[in-house]
């Protein structure tokens, strides 16, 4: 962010005037296709953090509708959100279970059942916490 925040700054002094009494670096071409990268890369690291984002919300205590109400979509496209994620975790472990890896990365099958239960909890149904 930070970074991006430096090419935002040379852009934004594009709209000050040329006659401006204190010098400012103006930015360029390479500033903006620079600021487009960074921020599809804060984009996409976002998104992938989203699912086990819902399902730390969700082991929390938050309920479905809160989740959703989150990330500005329905309950269900949040539950669909979380299964797939849940679907490819369960895949990379497999995989790498068959890659014969010492630490497989991913959920394995008891965790895998245990993010679906999460999915199948009403819109309204916490996850009771142990105090």
């Amino acid at each position: 962010m930070e970074q991006r925040a430096k090419h935002d700054d040379r852009l934004m002094n594009n709209r000050l005037p040329a006659d401006r009494p204190h010098p400012l670096e103006r930015g360029t071409a390479a500033d903006a296709l620079v600021g487009l990268a960074l921020g599809e890369a804060i984009r996409r690291r976002i998104a992938d953090e989203h699912g086990s984002r819902v399902r730390e919300a969700l082991e929390l205590g938050a309920a479905w509708s809160e989740v959703a109400a989150a990330l500005g979509v329905e309950p269900d496209e949040a539950r669909e959100l979380l299964r797939a994620w849940a679907e490819g975790q369960h895949r990379l472990y497999r995989s790498d279970l068959e890659d014969g890896r010492p630490r497989p990365l991913g959920l394995d099958d008891q965790e895998h059942a245990a993010v679906l239960a999460l999915v199948a909890l009403g819109d309204d149904e916490p996850v009771t916490v142990p105090s």
